[in-house]
């Protein structure tokens, strides 16, 4: 269902293509049908794409209930001046698409994103123990492989064979059944209170005893529930580490407010990458 009614005033979308990614998938989810698409070739192009005001919505993964966390969209979020305003949730539905008239014996090759390859892991093991397992920028991307190549299958979604003219050999390939991605929508202003929102943070803390304490003891004593909390190396000194956490509340709250002064105060640096509506 689209997030909002006046399509025309939206302006152009960016997403991770081409045609036929998961990611677009979500953005028409989220924008609906009428919305205008611009695909990128990477999760960078599309922060990119957002930060230099060519288009005024970005649509990228960040994490799947499969394999965690999206690093690149993480590593992106951490120097971009884009503000996360949306999120939406997509059931990941992989079929084995191949070029018409191509046998299950025929395939040599197997291509998809690293993550597809990995939420399919058992279904190849158990089908295709001897094809090569091949990793590109996305499922897309894997579906204009297989088209220029009879012996090789690519792991996409069934969109991605329709728009490519591909057959389906098997539908529902993916180990869990329950597989979802979460997709954040970016843009550089920020939103307003909804009543049923959520915030995500950047928090870069010392490399002391009691730190990550120190950062989790305020939400405790504000009441404020968190939903997600992960850690990648900060690339500013070896084995520091920042903290990506996602709360329920508004930037524009007062216990979030009281939160951040808290931190602030015992020396965390805080960076608030966007308040959004929780995803229904």
């Amino acid at each position: 269902m689209s997030h909002t009614s006046d399509i025309s005033s939206i302006g152009k979308i960016a997403y991770l293509g081409p045609e036929g990614t998961y990611s677009q998938l979500a953005a028409l989810a989220f924008f609906g049908g009428e919305a205008e698409l611009v695909n990128c070739t990477s999760i960078d192009d599309v922060f990119a794409a957002v930060e230099s005001k060519q288009v005024a919505y970005g649509v990228v993964p960040v994490e799947n209930s499969t394999e965690g966390a999206i690093n690149n969209t993480q590593d992106c979020l951490v120097d971009s001046s884009a503000k996360i305003v949306g999120e939406q949730i997509v059931s990941i539905e992989h079929s084995l698409l191949v070029r018409e008239n191509t046998s299950k014996s025929a395939i040599k090759k197997i291509v998809a994103h690293k993550q597809s390859l990995a939420q399919c892991r058992g279904y190849l093991t158990k089908n295709f123990p001897e094809a090569e397992q091949v990793e590109c920028p996305s499922n897309a991307e894997a579906a204009i492989r297989a088209l220029a190549d009879f012996g090789t299958a690519a792991i996409a979604s069934e969109l991605a064979g329709q728009l490519y003219n591909l057959q389906s050999l098997d539908r529902r390939i993916q180990d869990m059944a329950n597989n979802r991605t979460r997709f954040l929508v970016l843009a550089l202003a920020d939103t307003d209170v909804t009543g049923s929102d959520k915030t995500s943070i950047l928090v870069y803390t010392e490399n002391k005893p009691g730190a990550l304490f120190r950062v989790l003891e305020p939400f405790e004593n504000f009441q404020l529930s968190l939903t997600k909390i992960e850690t990648r190396p900060s690339k500013k000194e070896a084995w520091e580490y920042v903290f990506f956490i996602d709360f329920v509340g508004h930037v524009l709250d007062e216990a979030t407010k009281k939160l951040f002064a808290t931190l602030v105060q015992g020396g965390v640096e805080v960076k608030v990458l966007g308040s959004y509506p929780l995803s229904k």
